[in-house]
């Protein structure tokens, strides 16, 4: 009788009072109380990304632990692409299992890819050299890497190619790829400069020479580029204005590229000559997330704890990799940092600076306008809930006003995180400082660490 309520008690994710009453008195009242307790807390972590807020409890002690960090978006999806236009078995290791990653996996398998995702952290990819085209509408959600890379992948396919994603996604600008595609001849449409959008092609490029517009994002440079090597002819890409932001991106798809046998060389600053060479099937490895690494070095400096990530942060290869040196100088960090070569590390440095010892403002990071929210904006309207003051921002730059006071302080704030995962994952640190940190749509993380409030309560972090 007793097994039978408390199994009822836990199927319906309850686990109330009546299961509690229903021990007491029994012999084995301690150790039914202390199974309540194991699978109501494990029931909780189940569902942080189904909950509609998680307040973040302070944390004055040092956090220390082992985490292992997810495989890196941006790698992930170059890699399933190039796999996907390969012939050939590839497998994918260390790979990101999140919503962006599984958007483009579906996309794929709608042109005729077989994907198939074979544990946690595994892709075995099955590509015939490539892409057919989809009867219906290839749905990328709000994974811009997806919707970007596989806008140019289009070019490589005969027929028509609809790219979409959600409300988010229809909000973000594409028309610098867009454009750059009609320029050298290819009939497509967007929706105002975003998406959904529309591409006809032959299956092979129409010019053998493309002028990018890198300058709103590296990934139409990227797209591009993976794109140019599958065409049955070799295609010079150049960019505009060679100081591009976000250059370390270029190398990271220039290196995936490679990697997946590519020929591809730099034959002047921002102009490339590449191979009409295709793509060979690889066993990859993808390195660890630096963008999801960030979180957890500033937790560190937070806390003063030693949190060991199995990695090195001199061996990683993604931009953001270069905000830990700008954390290690915490709580002395410089007045300026350039933002524009590790731009999504700038929301968790933002969060960290608040509690700096003196103001510092990010440069070159107007980019973070057109992300998955306008981040500037929003980085400086959280700041403010949290203390009016706290943050000022301009067209490109943010300044966060030091207040290292903050600490131990008892200041509700629901923070808005606007469908964006790196604005909730930042303030959560916020919230080991402050006492009623509260962040709204906490399932927003799955787009990229889905286990980011699991990992966090795993150091000893309470969420409620």
């Amino acid at each position: 009788m007793l097994a039978s309520v408390l199994f009822a008690g836990y199927v319906a994710g309850m686990w109330c009072n009546h299961a509690i009453l229903a021990i007491v008195g029994s012999p084995q009242k301690y150790l039914l109380v202390e199974y309540f307790h194991h699978h109501q807390s494990k029931y909780n972590r189940m569902n942080y990304l189904q909950r509609q807020s998680l307040q973040v409890c302070p944390h004055p002690a040092a956090l220390d632990g082992k985490i292992t960090l997810p495989g890196s978006k941006s790698i992930t999806n170059r890699a399933l692409l190039l796999a996907g236009l390969a012939s050939g078995d590839s497998l994918l290791s260390g790979a990101l299992s999140s919503d962006d990653t599984k958007y483009m996996a579906a996309a794929l398998r709608q042109l005729g890819v077989d994907v198939e995702q074979t544990s946690a952290t595994e892709f075995s990819v099955k590509g015939n050299g490539r892409l057919t085209s989809s009867d219906e509408p290839l749905f990328l959600g709000n994974a811009g890497t997806a919707t970007r890379f596989l806008t140019a992948a289009a070019l490589l396919i005969d027929g028509e190619t609809v790219v979409d994603g959600d409300e988010h996604m229809r909000e973000r600008p594409i028309s610098g790829l867009t454009n750059t595609l009609r320029d050298i001849g290819v009939s497509v449409s967007d929706t105002n400069g975003c998406p959904p959008v529309k591409v006809t092609s032959n299956g092979h490029f129409p010019a053998q020479k493309v002028l990018v517009d890198g300058s709103l994002s590296s990934q139409y440079i990227s797209a591009i580029l993976m794109a140019a090597a599958c065409n049955d002819q070799p295609v010079e890409v150049e960019v505009i204005d060679p100081n591009m932001d976000a250059r370390g991106y270029i190398d990271i798809t220039l290196a995936v590229m490679r990697a997946f046998g590519a020929q591809v060389e730099e034959t002047a600053a921002g102009k490339w000559q590449v191979s009409n060479t295709g793509y060979q099937a690889q066993t990859y490895q993808v390195e660890p997330d630096a963008s999801a690494a960030t979180y957890l070095w500033a937790a560190e400096r937070l806390t003063k704890g030693r949190i060991d990530l199995g990695v090195n942060p001199e061996t990683l290869t993604q931009p953001d990799a270069k905000a830990y040196a700008v954390m290690q100088q915490f709580p002395d960090m410089p007045a300026e940092v350039n933002g524009s070569q590790m731009q999504d590390a700038i929301p968790t440095l933002a969060v960290l600076a608040a509690f700096n010892n003196t103001p510092v403002t990010f440069t070159q990071i107007a980019n973070l306008r057109v992300k998955e929210c306008d981040r500037i904006h929003a980085l400086a309207t959280e700041l403010n809930k949290i203390k009016p003051g706290l943050a000022s921002e301009e067209h490109s730059s943010l300044t966060v006003h030091a207040s290292p006071d903050l600490v131990g302080q008892n200041l509700p704030t629901e923070i808005h995180t606007y469908a964006d995962h790196r604005i909730a994952m930042s303030f959560a640190l916020a919230g080991l400082m402050i006492d009623g940190i509260t962040i709204l749509d906490p399932g927003c993380v799955a787009k990229t660490y889905p286990a980011y409030w699991q990992d966090l309560t795993g150091l000893g972090v309470e969420l409620v």
